[in-house]
């Protein structure tokens, strides 16, 4: 029997690329969506719909990672996976994968979170089969924030924002895992072994260094920090 043909939208980021290395263990080679068109990809572009027909021709399963945090998400995550969705099911594609947030129809005044949450209903209102995965954070993400802050003398970090973060190799393992079997529509959300406040990941970072940067926890306002702080994201 033949390996599933795979495309991986976002392959070469935090979690595609290691959904590649999942579908490789496998014995699966992937075909890689990406924007730049880097060796051993695809070109495409999500935002335009360049280079998608190609990619998804012959292609029996879409895993789709690609996103965008910055001006371009609309574009990229709704309108995008839009037009991803209408070349796949023109290709007659069986299954696409997707990768969401938990939380984010509890924390839906972040505007990212909107954006996903719209991704979400484009996917479900496809005739392509679907399955969507919502994921807490990943290490990498909370590692890139602590990165920020410690920039300055002291480490302000918002009081209270709890978390349960996830190490990407693990998500990719059950996105593949989903991907490889049949539709599920949308199943148990996954997350990290433990809920902690941004305060105590700030603690660990800081032990890790051996450095001894005062950490000073401040309230923020807003509708988006109260549902941090109540648990929207764990």
């Amino acid at each position: 029997m033949n390996p599933p043909r795979v495309l991986v939208t976002g392959g070469t980021g935090v979690l595609g690329r290691r959904v590649v290395e999942r579908l490789g263990s496998e014995g699966i080679r992937a075909r890689i969506l990406s924007r730049s068109g880097k060796p051993g990809t695809m070109k495409g572009d999500l935002r335009t719909g360049e280079g998608l027909e190609p990619a998804v021709r012959g292609v029996d399963t879409i895993i789709h990672c690609a996103s965008s945090l910055f001006r371009k998400a609309h574009q990229v995550d709704v309108e995008g996976t839009g037009r991803l969705l209408e070349v796949a099911a023109e290709a007659s594609v069986s299954h696409l994968a997707y990768t969401s947030i938990v939380g984010i129809d509890r924390a839906a005044s972040y505007p990212y979170y909107r954006i996903k949450l719209e991704t979400e209903r484009v996917v479900e209102s496809s005739p392509v089969p679907y399955t969507i995965l919502r994921a807490t954070q990943f290490y990498d993400l909370v590692l890139m924030v602590l990165r920020f802050l410690d920039r300055l003398p002291k480490m302000v970090v918002p009081r209270g924002f709890l978390g349960q973060p996830k190490a990407a190799g693990d998500v990719a393992e059950r996105l593949v895992d989903l991907a490889l079997s049949v539709p599920a529509g949308r199943v148990p959300d996954i997350g990290g072994p433990e809920v902690s406040t941004l305060a105590d990941a700030a603690r660990g970072y800081l032990r890790a260094k051996g450095s001894r940067l005062r950490i000073f926890e401040v309230p923020v306002p807003g509708k988006t920090a109260r549902a941090f702080r109540k648990g929207a994201l764990v």
